[in-house]
């Protein structure tokens, strides 16, 4: 299992669940409530589920395809950790993972 932390834009409020191989960062941060919003349900057209990584689990993941890196430019907040939920998959042995919402995310959905 995985342990994640969500940080909030501020960082008073950290929410902490766990995930298994395979499992998806941005679905995980739905069903725990996160102001993630996926638009684009998972399909990598929109950045809504930007977040940012922090700086010692970033070199955990996979580098960002040139899509992504598209995807992210047209993020707000953007920083050089900055990565899209929806391409974030947990993987086996990787123990935890912290990230921490932008300070700029507007939620659609009410959540």
């Amino acid at each position: 299992m995985t342990r994640v932390r969500f940080v909030s834009a501020d960082g008073m409020q950290v929410s902490e669940v766990e995930g298994k191989p395979g499992d998806r960062l941005l679905d995980l941060a739905q069903a725990d409530g996160q102001p993630l919003e996926g638009t684009c349900e998972g399909q990598m057209a929109c950045s809504t589920c930007h977040v940012h990584v922090e700086p010692d689990d970033f070199g955990k993941l996979p580098q960002a395809t040139e899509m992504e890196d598209d995807m992210l430019d047209l993020a707000a907040d953007l920083g050089r950790t900055s990565r899209l939920a929806c391409q974030i998959w947990l993987t086996e042995g990787m123990e935890s993972l912290t990230v921490r919402i932008p300070g700029a995310v507007h939620n659609m959905q009410g959540r």
